[in-house]
């Protein structure tokens, strides 16, 4: 017999089986369903032809035959099951250290200095949210990243970084997927665990299933059939169980934008600086203290994976969640503020291990949670209004970072020619002498820029060539990413969080403007007064009046193309 360990279905049992007589050297081989009657028979009769011999014989030998097969089968599976199902042991030391680390007070901080000591340069915010995304698993509705940069710039990196610290059990990573492949997927393969995909193009056909699994947590698919008793054509029902945490990783400029706005997008830094802090941590990876640290590099991820083994899934509780304000002005912030909500959960079950897990009965049934505090608001708070004031730009990272580098161009020959910003030109060589990137990349954002009336093209002197026009004053040029609309503290509570620079997130530190909807609680009317004047704010961060603020209900905000960065006031040109 041979293929009977292709054989994953326990409902079927296809084989290649060949009979010999010993005496006379015949012999018969077939392949068939050794659970489909008439394939049984045409056998019997072909094989008792072949070896002169009583059917009765070969029917009588082929039944034992099947029923050692399916013990066989049934063993094999059993044993695949237990291997699946079976985690690596923690000894007791093992235990109490990954312990000590959920119990630690500044657990985010210790997260952040374990990457770094695992070699992950800068990037704080990126590894802080995919930490707490992978983490998030263990809730009913898991957060989905998608981190999205220019080739090389190590997304990749970020990605295998924070998979290095889930438990492999717990994560299933592909290369690509076929449209239907997850559809087919075991009821149970992928409750609770991470889907990493190492690219999004390689996903792009199964695009529609990934977004219905992260919506709806669980998939079903009818689909038609051979019944292997009867040999026609059935109907047959698949379904795959969530919820799961997506992870992908993208060079695209185009993404699906129903996928991309159910996930939190992240931004690689491709800044000067980073690559020479890179450069200098690949050279010390060539040293004797390089190699000292990729055995730490082996303890961390152990210490990590142990500590996630130990989370358990808990109800998330938020007694401030009546207090919590969100920017309301598009359809799209009802799955942004989601995520907001979502994060904070996340940021309270990855301390479980130091609140108190309390109980609720109701209708005989026990349900354990733990609180939200107001220092889990204060950080997700930090982390969204970057993270969603990125997702919710219009541009993509790349093509900003290329906006802002042209205004610097056309500023600096505004000045040297005293002329408008507006009667500058420039040709497409002139970009790529400034910036230093490829036609290639060029090509692209610059197609973005004049498609979103970023650049005004212009028939160039030689008639084929273009110059452009920048239609941008530098509106955000000097500020960071924020996201309107968020109470950083509920009113009368302190946070002993030290944000990702480094400042302690007070009780008095205002964190964004009001929300301008017509319910407004207490800590909202608080927030109000503090921020009464023309000031924009963001992270903490008071702005200068922006020329394009308008008022809505006697409230300043910034129109949403601006307010997606902190708004810079542009230095005036003199007219020539």
């Amino acid at each position: 017999m041979r293929g009977l360990s292709k054989n994953i279905n326990p409902a079927a049992l296809k084989i290649n089986i060949l009979v010999s007589h010993t005496e006379d050297g015949t012999f018969h081989v077939d392949t068939l369903e050794l659970y489909s009657a008439r394939q049984r028979s045409a056998y019997i009769k072909q094989a008792a032809e072949e070896l002169e011999t009583e059917e009765r014989i070969i029917k009588r030998d082929l039944g034992k035959v099947l029923l050692l097969l399916e013990e066989r089968q049934n063993q094999a599976q059993g044993k695949a099951e237990e291997a699946e199902d079976k985690r690596p042991e923690m000894s007791e030391a093992e235990r109490q250290e990954a312990l000590s680390l959920l119990k630690e007070p500044r657990l985010l901080e210790r997260v952040l200095e374990d990457f770094e000591a695992c070699g992950v340069v800068g990037e704080r915010t990126n590894k802080l949210v995919g930490y707490l995304a992978a983490t998030s698993r263990k809730l009913e509705r898991p957060l989905a990243i998608v981190v999205q940069s220019s080739s090389a710039a190590g997304k990749s990196s970020l990605m295998d970084a924070v998979l290095s610290m889930i438990p492999e059990e717990e994560r299933v990573c592909y290369s690509a997927m076929t449209g239907q492949s997850l559809f087919y997927m075991g009821e149970t393969e992928l409750g609770h665990k991470i889907l990493a995909i190492a690219e999004e193009e390689g996903a792009e056909r199964a695009s529609y299933a990934l977004k219905l699994l992260q919506s709806e947590g669980e998939l079903t698919i009818a689909s038609t059939g051979k019944d292997p008793t009867t040999g026609r054509m059935v109907t047959q029902e698949y379904h795959v169980e969530g919820p799961v945490m997506i992870f992908l990783t993208t060079t695209a400029i185009e993404v699906d934008e129903e996928l991309l706005n159910r996930c939190l997008v992240l931004t690689v830094d491709e800044n000067r600086e980073q690559t020479f802090a890179i450069h200098e941590r690949q050279r010390a990876a060539r040293t004797l203290e390089g190699l000292v640290a990729s055995q730490e590099k082996s303890r961390l991820h152990r210490l990590h994976q142990n500590a996630q083994r130990l989370l358990r899934t808990l109800h998330v509780v938020n007694p401030y969640a009546a207090e919590l304000t969100f920017p309301d002005h598009q359809t799209r912030l009802r799955r942004d503020h989601m995520k907001y909500l979502c994060l904070i959960d996340t940021i309270a079950l990855l301390h479980q291990h130091q609140r108190p897990v309390k109980s609720v009965q109701h209708r005989g049934q026990q349900l354990e949670y733990i609180e939200v505090t107001a220092e889990d608001i204060a950080v997700a708070g930090e982390l969204c209004g970057e993270v969603l004031g990125r997702s919710l730009d219009e541009l993509p990272p790349q093509t900003r970072r290329l906006l802002v580098a042209m205004f610097d161009l056309a500023s600096g020959q505004s000045k040297a020619q005293c002329v408008e910003l507006s009667d500058v030109r420039f040709s497409r060589r002139d970009v790529r002498e400034h910036t230093g990137w490829s036609l290639t990349q060029l090509r692209v954002h610059l197609a973005r820029l004049v498609e979103l009336e970023y650049l005004l093209p212009h028939r160039g002197k030689r008639g084929q060539s273009f110059e452009y026009e920048l239609m941008y004053s530098g509106e955000g040029k000097d500020g960071v990413p924020f996201l309107h609309g968020l109470v950083s503290l509920p009113e009368g509570t302190t946070s002993t969080w030290r944000g990702l620079g480094g400042e302690l997130a007070g009780s008095k530190r205002v964190q964004n403007a009001p929300k301008t909807g017509p319910k407004r609680g207490g800590v909202t009317e608080a927030l109000a007064q503090e921020t009464s004047g023309d000031s924009s704010w963001g992270l903490g961060i008071a702005q200068k009046p922006h020329p394009g603020r308008q008022k809505v209900n006697g409230t300043s905000y910034v129109p949403m193309r601006s307010s997606l960065v902190a708004s810079a006031s542009s230095t005036p040109v003199a007219k020539s």
